[in-house]
């Protein structure tokens, strides 16, 4: 079997789970005593609950919601790790229609049937992808809220708006009447509590504009890394969305760090790792609300739940500049977001943020379905023929190495 597979990330969480300390491997809601038979009709005990995690509020108007989301396309997913989740304090689960090949809803929806009491004190997200346009989202919510086994979404998102999928109209949506329209009918149905969208494109400056323009959004969740460029549009994007109420969920923050050094001494003044350190760096920004961390085993959820509850206070400049050279050094897959990649991504027909992300994705999650994604683009965003990759590499404010990560786009996709 080949690194990365199903079955082997399910077996090396499992062992991950095995070796966790007592309150965690009792988190497994399916676990029944030595001397009790294991039959369908025995219930299983409740896990010992760690208390919630901390929280920040939402936007101006939303609610308090824990600081760290779990979520994510994870091939350990299932109603027994989301016990790990909620058992270590996590109230905010992620989700959404394609997770799991269509069947991550699904799990979301047996843990609930075993613990519907947990419901009102979860604040459960998933998305979906009205490719028709923003009315298309009012007939998508039943099948969400029937995967789920629930009656309403705490959020319901709009996935990875970008102008390939969507159209160039798309640009507009989050100012536009017709979505607004749309917020207030879902609203108003209490299907829905809350609308927003997650971007993880180069137009994404354009979109946060239009969403603070447009000002009846609840949240928008961004790809975010800690070295944005103060003052640049994505920058100001984020300002005048927090300026509006929007809430600033950030996500891939820790994709560029998967071969940084685990440990570094100034770091270990603080107790943390470097991991822990890069998602406290995020938390350092106020207006960001929540970090969604892709934690593929119980050691991540460790981990990151230890550098939650440790935050209490932004890191200091020194010590995020630290991070950014150390991320620098390391190899990267994607740029993390910076002007001259956000500016030409809005520009080219070939989509090389999209690529380096499915590279990401193969790379680094062992997802095979990265190889449909790439498919799935049009072949003219497939084609760096009248390109410059190099000049793209020395354009970008992190170096991202876009010959050697289109080389390697080829090799696994082509």
């Amino acid at each position: 079997m080949k690194p990365g597979t199903t079955a082997q990330t399910r077996r090396n969480f499992l062992r991950t789970a095995l070796a966790a300390p007592v309150g965690v491997a009792l988190a497994a809601p399916f676990a029944v005593r030595a001397d009790e038979p294991a039959t369908p009709t025995t219930p299983a005990p409740a896990p010992a609950t760690a208390p919630p995690v901390p929280t920040r509020k939402l936007g101006r108007n939303g609610p308090s919601v824990s600081m760290l989301i779990f979520g994510g396309d994870v091939p350990a997913y299932s109603p027994e790790y989301l016990d790990i989740a909620w058992s270590m304090g996590i109230r905010y689960f992620d989700t959404a229609s394609m997770y799991g090949n269509g069947q991550d809803e699904l799990k979301v929806g047996q843990w609930l049937t075993k613990y519907p009491e947990r419901r009102k004190d979860l604040f459960l997200v998933s998305k979906d992808h009205p490719r028709q346009g923003p009315e298309q989202m009012l007939t998508m919510i039943d099948r969400r809220l029937a995967r789920c086994n629930t009656t309403y979404l705490d959020l319901f998102f709009i996935h990875g708006i970008n102008a390939r999928e969507y159209g160039a109209a798309s640009l507009d949506w989050p100012k536009s009447a017709a979505f607004k329209s749309v917020v207030e009918k879902l609203k108003s149905s209490g299907k829905v509590r809350a609308v927003g969208f997650s971007c993880h494109d180069d137009q994404s400056p354009q979109y946060l504009a239009a969403a603070a323009e447009g000002g009846f959004l609840d949240a928008v969740m961004v790809k975010y890394t800690p070295f944005y460029v103060k003052g640049d549009p994505f920058d100001k994007g984020l300002d005048a969305c927090h300026q509006a109420g929007i809430g600033v969920i950030a996500m891939k923050t820790l994709r560029n760090a998967g071969d940084v050094p685990k440990r570094l001494p100034e770091f270990d003044k603080l107790g943390l790792t470097t991991h822990q350190a890069l998602l406290q760096a995020v938390w350092s920004d106020p207006r960001i609300t929540a970090v969604a961390n892709r934690m593929q085993n119980v050691d991540h959820v460790q981990s990151s739940v230890a550098a939650v509850r440790s935050y209490k206070g932004p890191l200091k400049i020194a010590q995020v500049q630290l991070l950014r050279e150390t991320v620098l050094a390391g190899r990267r897959t994607f740029c993390p977001g910076c002007p001259s990649c956000h500016q030409l991504g809005g520009k080219l027909e070939f989509a090389f943020s999209d690529i380096s992300r499915f590279v990401t994705y193969y790379e680094q999650d062992g997802n095979l379905r990265a190889r449909e994604l790439y498919h799935q683009l049009p072949a003219a965003a497939r084609d760096a023929s009248r390109v410059s990759l190099a000049a793209l590499r020395d354009g970008c404010e992190f170096k991202t190495d876009y010959p050697e990560i289109i080389r390697r786009a080829d090799r696994y996709f082509a």
